[in-house]
């Protein structure tokens, strides 16, 4: 599969999902970086997830994603962030 072929059908919606611990900064630093990318991002439409002991937290948004730069900007970005540990 060539760099410029994909798996994913472009435009599409997308689900993804980071944790982080679960602190106030994590999903302040989350939501930017979706509204950064995606301007009409609602955080309110954002699900949260705690962990079983409340440590850890996942939030999962799905958006309309127009391409793979664009879905890898996100991603690279919730990687840079710090504050998440892993995004799926």
């Amino acid at each position: 599969m060539s760099e410029q072929e994909s798996l994913i059908k472009f435009p599409c919606d997308f689900m993804i999902k980071a944790m982080g611990k679960a602190t106030p900064e994590f999903q302040e630093v989350v939501f930017e970086i979706f509204q950064k990318h995606y301007p009409e991002f609602d955080p309110k439409k954002a699900k949260h997830q705690p962990s079983k002991n409340g440590n850890f937290t996942s939030i999962t948004v799905t958006v309309y994603t127009t391409s793979k730069p664009h879905l890898d900007g996100i991603y690279q970005d919730l990687t840079d962030s710090g504050h998440v540990l892993w995004s799926m």
